[in-house]
């Protein structure tokens, strides 16, 4: 995967939160804005994209075009559904298409058929093979390297040839990939890569028995930090920990800032999360989809351009990630309107909220 900068994207969120209607083309009249836009997630096992993506694309859309419609289908993490749910909305008659893919490469062909349809397809988060019109995601390479970085931070003394145990996403994804590399630039001669595992699905049941395999190969006191790709992930390599018995977790990362991953924090079980802002993300591709469906130029919208390996020089917008440890989770999270103070912090976790700077009675 390649990118190429075409300009400075400095004030890129706030230019997406408020972009006029017009800056996406089309005439202001009814009959240009009345179409229906095509969305189509890959999964329910990872929460954000029901808890925040859906809701934030639909929210944006109709800001953007307010008789625009969206049709809405959730492959749960079935690469054929996805294909007949994409089949199915070409056929009503959807004006664009923005698609999480379950599988990269297995969509290739009905992006294919979408375009001999005229229906404009643009990968969401992950960067799908075939003609695809625009491209929006965050940056896979700095995600890996983040989580890499916190967790030889959160190593210690033990960064210098400790053992690793790496628990990767899903082969069907191209971010597994992307977010895997950007990783290894970091450990890669630092740390002991004991064990490595992908995780298909990004499943939580499938890091825990990947996870208990590694505990059985190498001892549970011989794992000094464990790399996972995501915060379901992170979810299964703690479980399995705490059913081998072990008292003192190494230091875990994640990823997509859930809400159970974010209390997993509080508590000192999970080092650290990526936080990936969902809004400015969903506020970009919806000025996508509704450019392409007014029949507009994405030049006001991408920044850069991306080469799949299908496709070259895709309109691309790529944003920056964050890592969050416990002292940052007020100054990003609760910052940021992800969740509340009141929402993290359960009434059992209130006397750990209170050591990391979230007293409920104060929010």
């Amino acid at each position: 995967m390649r990118t190429r900068p075409w300009h400075v994207v400095a004030g890129l969120v706030a230019a997406l939160m408020t972009m006029p209607l017009a800056a996406c083309g089309g005439d202001g009249e009814t009959g240009a804005d009345s179409f229906t836009v095509g969305l189509l997630l890959p999964s329910r096992a990872v929460p954000r994209w029901e808890q925040f993506d859906r809701p934030l694309i639909e929210k944006r859309l109709k800001a953007l075009c307010p008789h625009c419609a969206m049709e809405y289908a959730n492959a749960d993490n079935d690469a054929t559904r996805q294909q007949q749910q994409m089949i199915s909305m070409i056929t009503k008659g959807v004006r664009v298409l923005i698609l999480d893919a379950a599988d990269t490469r297995a969509l290739r062909s009905s992006i294919q058929q979408a375009r001999q349809a005229g229906v404009p397809v643009v990968a969401y988060d992950r960067l799908a093979e075939g003609p695809i019109s625009g491209y929006v995601s965050f940056n896979g390479a700095q995600v890996g390297k983040l989580q890499a970085e916190a967790l030889l931070k959160a190593m210690g003394d033990r960064a210098n040839g400790g053992n690793v145990v790496m628990m990767n996403g899903d082969p069907a994804s191209s971010n597994a990939a992307w977010f895997r590399s950007g990783a290894l630039s970091v450990l890669t001669g630092k740390v002991k890569i004991r064990r490595s595992y992908d995780t298909p699905g990004w499943s939580t049941e499938n890091a825990h028995a990947n996870m208990s395999a590694a505990i059985a190969a190498l001892g549970p006191g011989r794992i000094d930090g464990v790399l996972a790709a995501n915060d379901a992930i992170a979810a299964g390599v703690i479980s399995a920990l705490k059913s081998a018995g072990v008292q003192k977790l190494p230091p875990v990362t994640g990823q997509d800032a859930d809400l159970d991953a974010v209390r997993r924090i509080i508590k000192g079980e999970q080092y650290m999360t990526v936080y990936k802002p969902f809004r400015t993300e969903a506020a970009a591709v919806a000025a996508m989809a509704v450019a392409l469906g007014r029949g507009g130029s994405l030049r006001d919208v991408a920044t850069t351009a991306t080469d799949s390996p299908t496709t070259r020089h895709i309109p691309s917008v790529l944003l920056t990630p964050r890592a969050v440890t416990v002292g940052d989770v007020r100054q990003t999270l609760v910052k940021d309107g992800v969740y509340t103070i009141g929402q993290i912090c359960t009434q059992a976790l209130r006397p750990a909220c209170d050591r990391a700077g979230l007293d409920v009675r104060r929010s």
